[in-house]
């Protein structure tokens, strides 16, 4: 069991000192007995919140944790291997870096790589393994960085698609034949799961995450930053699409980038020109004018996938976009509001301490006022769930922070945390794993975290989520109650 910090219980001081300057102020000239009357009766009322608040207090320490699991040792980059293992193994006609992605209602967007130029950006499909009754055709494109020239990224859209639906297709003219499951159709009530990792990069570790996620029953993986690792070079984003080719051809990926994708060289080479290029996310159907930033409807969720390293201030075009996609949002028809961004903005961990600060200022309230239920975040090489937290403080009204980012990275684990571990922290651990969200109806989900244990998927951490949108969430009652004293403030 982690320390515990004592922050609810100085919350509650603050609350005691508050009040002592109240009656104070309330209490200097009146008669002794009426002021022995209200002193009475505000000391009543203060130690039924202050009781509440400190039950708030006794739940989040009674299962906070510090985990004590020995730290697996690093495994060796498979980047490199794979590079020489893929450059005479397909043709140059033949499709390589396969992934597929959601593309809007009932549509499916293609990607894939030829090493030669010139083959057709099509892809044939049907529900029926052989049988291609259907086809789409598409674009191309490829880009230069310093010396490496891509080969040619095609991009195909294919539908309308039928949901809970296995289909057969093949891309660019080839003869081989993948397959892909739809997600379950919009609802409220419907049941989906998310496969949710982050920093993979392409280690053994690597290898080890992705195996436990191809094993594992999911509907649609969402990442949270830092996919191949390449920091510039390029031959290291060949490598990564071709080891999750396997997994990502199968299921929809949606990602956003991390620090790792920006690979700027100032005046001659933009910020995510590779990121940008091979991973088309479907921004325009959201309203957004970047592949950085978008949201997505599927099942009861409206995902945002957020950008930590495009602007952000009250004043940019990604918060604008986020402003008025939150506005169109209808809670019973999607009543999960989940957000994925890079830069952690709780982080008990030493490393990246801060990093995600200035976003989560300009930010934080918004997702709040919007009553986001689950925020995941990357960047830091360790796992850590977090209360549901505002503005520092456990608030069962807030944002339930995970970060994932424990793909597996070359960079190794973030082993270091704060010695008192604050108390919206509710588990953290340093190892490599991944994770899954069971969406089980409009109301309620579950949360699991799998820890890489050797080669072994060990679930280390689960909890039961209630969503913000239930009106009978005990949330509310709970936050009207602490909020609610002798001054007769109302709820914020």
């Amino acid at each position: 069991m982690g320390n515990v910090d004592g922050g609810l219980e100085k919350k509650n001081v603050g609350i005691k000192r508050g009040a002592r300057r109240w009656l104070m102020a309330s209490s200097g000239t009146a008669a002794s007995g009426r002021t022995s009357s209200i002193f009475l009766l505000i000391t009543f009322s203060l130690l039924i919140t202050m009781q509440t608040t400190k039950s708030y207090a006794e739940t989040v320490a009674e299962v906070q944790v510090t985990s004590d699991f020995v730290r697996a040792k690093t495994r060796p980059n498979v980047g490199r291997q794979l590079i020489s293992a893929s450059r005479g193994e397909k043709p140059g006609c033949e499709p390589t870096q396969v992934h597929i992605s959601l593309n809007g209602p009932n549509h499916m967007h293609i990607s894939w790589i030829t090493k030669e130029f010139g083959h057709p950006n099509i892809v044939e499909y049907g529900t029926k393994s052989g049988v291609y009754d259907a086809s789409a055709s598409g674009t191309s494109t490829s880009y230069t960085f310093v010396l490496y020239k891509s080969g040619e990224i095609h991009d195909v859209v294919i539908g309308p698609l039928r949901d809970n639906t296995v289909y057969y297709y093949r891309c660019g003219g080839s003869q081989t034949e993948y397959t892909f499951t739809t997600p379950p159709p919009l609802g409220p009530d419907v049941p989906i799961t998310f496969a949710v990792t982050g920093d993979l990069g392409q280690t053994g570790w690597t290898v080890s995450t992705l195996a436990h996620i191809k094993s594992s029953d999911y509907d649609v993986c969402l990442y949270s930053g830092d996919l191949s690792y390449a920091d510039y070079y390029q031959p290291l984003w060949d490598s990564f699409g071709e080891l999750i080719s396997p997994i990502a051809s199968k299921r929809p990926w949606m990602v956003t980038q991390g620090n790792h994708e920006v690979e700027m060289v100032p005046f001659f080479i933009e910020s995510f020109r590779a990121y940008n290029a091979r991973w088309s996310m479907p921004y325009k159907e959201s309203g957004s004018t970047s592949n950085l930033f978008y949201s997505f409807d599927v099942a009861g969720c409206h995902i945002l996938m957020l950008a930590s390293y495009a602007d952000y201030d009250a004043e940019s075009p990604q918060y604008i976009w986020l402003q008025k996609d939150l506005a169109k949002v209808d809670r019973k028809k999607t009543p999960w509001l989940i957000a994925v961004l890079h830069a952690p903005w709780y982080n008990s961990n030493t490393a990246h301490k801060g990093d995600g600060d200035e976003m989560k200022a300009a930010m934080e309230t918004l997702l709040y006022e919007n009553k986001v239920d689950i925020l995941f975040a990357g960047h830091v090489h360790a796992y850590e769930r977090s209360a549901r937290v505002y503005k520092g403080v456990p608030n069962p009204r807030g944002i339930m922070h995970i970060n994932i980012g424990d793909g597996g990275n070359r960079e190794g684990l973030a082993s270091k945390y704060n010695k008192v571990q604050p108390a919206w922290s509710m588990f953290r651990e340093a190892s490599f794993g991944y994770g899954r969200l069971f969406i089980q109806n409009a109301t309620t989900a579950k949360w699991v975290w799998h820890r890489n244990d050797d080669d072994a998927d060990v679930v280390a951490d689960e909890v039961i989520i209630q969503s913000l949108s239930d009106p009978n969430n005990p949330a509310y009652a709970a936050v009207q109650t602490l909020v609610k004293g002798p001054g007769g403030n109302s709820e914020r």
